[in-house]
């Protein structure tokens, strides 16, 4: 899969020639362009953003670099299709699910910001809008890198067991279930006993109910659109007649 980041700060993704994303670009599984809007500029400061009209704080990001990095980087594809997202706080927010989806592109492109904001017609270059949050950063490159991370690990042979991104938090709509490993006891606190007793179906059991409880403890919301089994509601009874 093919990321590519319209950035003015490009150099802030040489983190992701380590660790397993740099392991996979060096595989070829995941390809990442870098571009920076100021490639595109004509006067000798390679100015990209002006102060807005009607006045204001700030200064806005000009949409003409911007969309000519864009056209580079349709041209550079040679007719292969990318989805472009614009990363801003008055984006639909990104999880778990969009992650999924965009893995399943041939091509995603995250546009980042910078300043006071986008000049508004940037927004007709794109396919859609993305927030990490309701917050607001310096730019869209943590956005970016978050985003990248997010999707790239779901992708054939970047994680070393593929089966991690089955057995996770909000995988099918709920937190992950409590892990442990040695030593037994830290702290006075021991490993649950069920864990250490070979017994595969007591294990799974107590796994799907304490995933279940930790999602209806720190975000009930998720139940409300979970795929829920009959067992599972069984489970939620128990923890309810527990508390």
């Amino acid at each position: 899969m093919r990321f590519e980041i319209v950035t003015l700060f490009p150099e802030l993704f040489e983190a992701l020639e380590h660790g397993l994303l740099g392991k996979a670009r060096s595989a070829g599984r995941i390809e990442v362009q870098t571009i920076t809007p100021r490639r595109f500029t004509t006067d000798r400061h390679r100015t990209v953003d002006d102060a807005p009209y009607g006045g204001g704080s700030g200064m806005v990001l000009m949409p003409g670099p911007v969309a000519d990095a864009l056209d580079y980087l349709d041209e550079q594809r040679q007719g292969r299709i990318s989805h472009r997202v614009l990363l801003t706080p008055q984006g639909r927010r990104f999880d778990q699910q969009r992650a999924r989806r965009f893995s399943e592109l041939d091509a995603l492109t995250l546009v980042c910001g910078r300043y006071e904001g986008f000049d508004e017609r940037i927004r007709g270059l794109v396919d859609e809008e993305v927030s990490l949050g309701d917050f607001v950063l310096l730019g869209g490159e943590v956005a970016a890198l978050a985003i990248l991370e997010a999707t790239a690990r779901l992708l054939p042979g970047v994680l070393g067991n593929a089966d991690s991104t089955t057995d996770e938090s909000h995988a099918d709509g709920l937190l992950e279930y409590p892990q442990y490993t040695r030593p037994d006891e830290f702290r006075g606190v021991k490993v649950p006993e069920v864990l250490k007793s070979g017994h595969h179906a007591a294990i799974a059991r107590w796994r799907r109910k304490e995933s279940l409880r930790r999602t209806l403890q720190r975000m009930p919301e998720l139940l409300q659109s979970a795929r829920l089994t009959e067992e599972d509601r069984q489970l939620l009874r128990e923890i309810d007649t527990e508390s």
